[in-house]
């Protein structure tokens, strides 16, 4: 069994590029989710955005433990996640409560700790203001601008929010030099480890859930909002979707929550939290080089800002 699992795992590629081009996508809608996203407007005091908590500047997540959301409240205890090829996730949020990208926006509009707006006043500002008036009119063909059609542009805007072209995808795609010697064997031995496991596919990562700790007893870091959350289930304490490994290098802190600062300790406590090993020094450098080979172009619609 173990035989035939190795010799498929190596026969083709896990993981699969991301399309260099966006398809099915409505420019205009997403044009005004770009607007939206960047707005604070759209918070109780104004002064928070969806830009706030997922910076372009952070591969499309926060570069702090813990974000602030409105009224300088501290979203605690869980890590901002990129927004950066989300469309590709399976579920959004770590514990997988949001089906799609536009629940997400929806639940994060009417999360106390992120911007803590309802229906009601969100609405009343948004045909408060000429601009957004004609800018809905032009997309939707409506006179009147409901709550369904911000989250509906901000989901537009967000799946525009690929990082093609990454060197590793060049690789994939047949170009052998993208790589160094080095950075290949850091993929080699992800693979041989066990990592490709749970981080594989398009998004290298974001397609299912696994415990932190599987080889941990008893884990010290806290919990926070894990997939238990949803399902009310003893075995899904401590489980969480698996991340996207997408864009790493630029993503710090790690973890759910936040707590690993470097990309290096990260791996080692992978290795000995979910492999049940301890990774020698040379191959996590190794590993870390693989990883850094997966930093992508950044979004076109946000290139010039």
């Amino acid at each position: 069994m173990f035989i035939l699992f190795f010799v498929f795992l190596f026969a083709q590629e896990p993981i699969d590029p991301i399309p260099l081009k966006i398809k099915n996508i409505n420019k205009e809608k997403a044009i005004l989710g770009k607007i939206l996203f960047f707005d604070p407007i759209l918070s109780k005091d104004k002064k928070i955005a969806c830009v706030s908590c997922h910076k372009p500047q952070c591969g499309g997540a926060d570069c702090v433990q813990y974000s602030i959301g409105v009224f300088e409240r501290i979203d605690k205890p869980m890590n901002s996640p990129t927004v950066y090829n989300a469309v590709y996730n399976c579920w959004q949020f770590w514990n997988g409560r949001a089906k799609d990208l536009k629940e997400q926006a929806m639940m994060a509009s009417h999360d106390p700790e992120e911007m803590d707006m309802d229906k009601k006043t969100l609405e009343k500002r948004l045909n408060s203001i000429p601009k957004y008036k004609s800018l809905f009119k032009r997309v939707y063909n409506k006179d009147y601008i409901t709550d369904d059609m911000v989250y509906d542009a901000i989901e537009e805007f967000e799946k525009t929010l690929i990082t093609p072209n990454c060197r590793f995808d060049q690789y994939l795609r047949g170009d052998k030099n993208a790589l160094s010697e080095k950075e290949k064997r850091g993929y080699f031995l992800f693979k041989s480890y066990g990592c490709i496991t749970c981080h594989n596919g398009i998004n290298i990562g974001g397609n299912s859930f696994q415990k932190l700790g599987v080889f941990i007893k008893d884990i010290k870091i806290p919990r926070g909002l894990d997939r238990y959350e949803v399902t009310k289930r003893k075995e899904d304490k401590y489980v969480y979707k698996v991340p996207t490994l997408r864009n790493i290098a630029l993503t710090a802190p790690y973890f759910h929550n936040g707590s690993v600062k470097s990309l290096k300790k990260a791996i080692y406590l992978m290795g000995k939290y979910n492999l049940g090993i301890d990774i020698p020094k040379d191959d996590i450098n190794y590993i870390e080089a693989f990883l850094k080979t997966l930093t992508g172009e950044t979004p076109e619609i946000l290139r010039g800002n």
